[in-house]
């Protein structure tokens, strides 16, 4: 049977990201309620579904009613089993080929609104002025403030030609609307360009069925324009994930054989290995990777893999932590949408599940001084360890606390670049990105051990936690060794899984 895994965080949903898999379901026997008991909680819904019908105090819709049941159940479960229906089915199929009908908007979810991260180029959102920190408040003059990403989303997606009015809020501006018209969206999965000396490839809007070709060309275009290249940074910062093949296809350019991943399901046989071929496209030229708490699942993958097998150090902090493998089920052939469901984990070559604690750099460096300070005082991050009901991690393990990042940005490399807009700054590379800037110094002294150590922040973290009466506690004889600083919260909300099909060649 062949099977298409998906992996797709949800800390930042490109529109219309997606991934597929497609397993048989296994039954078993062990957990399953006696025929009797079955047909009395079919009984017990169908009692209250009739009910709310006839006595709620305005005429419902039933399918939504059904619906909504199918979602509450499958959310019980964890962060990203789900119920996708036709139309959500057909829009994530659309996807993972790499097109879809939209605005070509890069979105996230902030204070129950939809945050704009970038617009794309040459899209109707680019083309319309559309920044990046703007609010999305209203779609064609209805309000969305507290709508789940997911349908936001899928009332910006439509048919190409189709007029669509967003309600901008702007920082210092009134909100203001902007009417476009959708088009057919490609957007580019590989980025690539010289840093100098250093070649720096983007992959940053998911993995789908084109991410390995486009790597694989662009990473051949930055050999052509300069032969003598001295190493490459791999970008995965803020990649939500994608399919599982192409995880371990693009891991599969730069090692020379070898475990990439491995997926585990319910039972203990249950296990499947994806391997590289040989042959690495940089004939082992260095390799750094930047990662984020937005590079999730397939992304990690990645990341995990050159990392384990020692082929790159990870520069930037601390990954998602999305370590889950979802399966799509089409429902009768898919003319009843699909399925999502966690069907397994995966594990870095090393044995590693990163499930909730993520990737961890080998050189911690934070993006900016505010996101150090963030890190050090702990406050909400999202992370799959923020999901109330995500799957538990490793036995023991746990996401890491509040703590000093290792390196920050000086006030003076901020300031050369605060009064500059997005387009500028990545006009202007790594001079006003800390984080390259390091992973091209480790490149050029070859290992983050023989790397000179920046300075990161005040000693923040070691600031006593803001908990009435802690202090008085602690001096009646209370736990003395209470940690300075509160542990990370529990949950959130996430960003998805891989899909495996059969490796690309390269």
């Amino acid at each position: 049977m062949n099977r298409n895994y998906l992996l797709i965080s949800a800390a930042a949903f490109v529109l219309g990201a997606g991934s597929m898999a497609y397993v048989g379901a296994t039954a078993h026997a062990g957990t399953e309620l006696s025929r009797l008991d079955q047909l009395r909680h079919y009984q017990l819904f169908d009692d209250i579904l009739e009910r709310a019908k006839s006595e709620y105090v305005t005429p419902v819709d039933e399918d939504k009613l059904i619906n909504a049941a199918i979602e509450g159940m499958l959310a019980s479960l964890d962060p990203h089993s789900s119920y996708l229906d036709p139309k959500a089915y057909s829009d994530m199929q659309d996807t993972t080929k790499g097109s879809y009908g939209g605005l070509g908007l890069e979105v996230t979810s902030e204070e129950g609104a939809v945050k704009i991260i970038t617009p794309m180029d040459d899209t109707p959102a680019s083309r319309a002025g559309i920044q990046s920190g703007d609010f999305i408040i209203a779609i064609d003059g209805q309000g969305i403030l507290g709508l789940p990403l997911n349908e936001a989303i899928n009332k910006m997606k439509g048919e190409p030609g189709q007029s669509i009015t967003l309600t901008i809020a702007r920082q210092s501006v009134d909100p203001f609307d902007v009417s476009l018209k959708r088009e057919i969206i490609r957007p580019k999965a590989a980025t690539a360009r010289l840093e100098g000396d250093v070649g720096y490839l983007k992959l940053g809007s998911g993995f789908n069925e084109k991410t390995t070709s486009e790597a694989q060309t662009a990473i051949r275009g930055l050999l052509t324009q300069n032969p003598r290249l001295k190493g490459l940074v791999l970008d995965l910062r803020n990649n939500p994930g994608g399919l599982l093949d192409q995880a371990v296809s693009v891991s599969d350019l730069f090692l020379d054989g070898g475990e990439v991943v491995s997926q585990r399901g319910r039972e203990s046989t249950d296990i499947e290995r994806y391997n590289a071929h040989p042959g690495d496209i940089l004939n082992g030229l260095p390799m750094t990777v930047l990662v984020n708490s937005g590079s999730a699942s397939a992304a990690e993958i990645v990341a995990g893999a050159l990392q384990d097998r020692k082929r790159a150090e990870v520069i930037g902090i601390t990954s998602y932590g999305k370590g889950s493998v979802q399966t799509l089920f089409p429902l009768h052939g898919g003319a009843d949408g699909a399925l999502k469901l966690t069907t397994a984990r995966y594990f870095t070559p090393s044995g590693r599940s990163i499930q909730r604690t993520g990737i961890a750099p080998d050189l911690e460096v934070a993006a900016s001084r505010g996101e150090a300070e963030v890190l050090a005082k702990q406050s909400f991050q999202q992370s799959e360890a923020s999901n109330w009901n995500a799957l538990d991690a490793d036995a023991g393990k746990a996401r890491r606390g509040a703590h000093d990042i290792a390196e920050a940005p000086s006030e003076d490399f901020e300031k050369s670049c605060s009064t500059l807009n997005r387009t500028e700054i990545l006009a202007k590379g790594a001079a006003c990105d800390f984080q390259l800037t390091r992973a091209i110094d480790v490149i050029h002294h070859g290992s983050v051990a023989n790397t000179p150590k920046l300075p990161g922040l005040p000693r923040l973290a070691q600031a006593a936690p803001n908990i009435p009466g802690l202090e008085r506690f602690q001096a009646r004889g209370g736990n003395a060794n209470a940690p300075s600083a509160v542990p990370a919260a529990a949950g959130r909300p996430a960003p998805a899984a891989a899909t495996p099909a059969s490796p690309a060649p390269k």
